[in-house]
């Protein structure tokens, strides 16, 4: 029906709740999952996890991102996340009404554009390092939708 979210496992935690915070996410709950139930739907034996969620508020349908913050196992780091050139995840996209202006709250927040602004198929869009260097794409349509 509609994308219900998306899980980042990230090692700092702090810099990924504010990183989403500046995209109009708001933190609605925050608790540690552990226990047989979570590591075998998991596939990770002793699992236990920060699991955060963040919501936008006011969005329908509704759209979270969920944060995961391994204590136990550590989390493997993926060697090239900011490489686009591989298979698998590859990159999030999010709307936003004025592209130049949250790009600059953003690095004024100490987050990195990762390209130039470029226009490509009736929108403005530019790459962002997100949390763990992966890539978070920002787009403003110029035509209406």
């Amino acid at each position: 029906m509609h994308p219900d979210h998306v899980t980042v496992a990230v090692r700092d935690l702090e810099e990924a709740r504010t990183f989403f915070k500046l995209l109009d996410f708001e933190e609605q709950k925050a608790l540690v999952i552990s226990g047989p139930m979570f590591s075998e739907y998991m596939g990770i034996p002793d699992l236990e996890a920060d699991h955060v969620t963040l919501v936008l508020k006011g969005h329908s349908p509704r759209f979270e991102i969920q944060l995961l913050h391994y204590r136990n196992p550590e989390a493997r780091a993926e060697p090239y996340p900011e490489d686009l050139c591989r298979t698998g995840y590859n990159h999030l996209c999010f709307a936003v009404d004025d592209l130049e202006d949250r790009l600059a709250h953003l690095q004024a927040a100490g987050f990195s554009a990762r390209s130039e602004v470029m226009e490509f198929n009736d929108r403005k869009l530019v790459f962002l390092f997100g949390p763990e260097k992966i890539t978070i794409e920002l787009a403003q349509w110029m035509k209406p939708t």
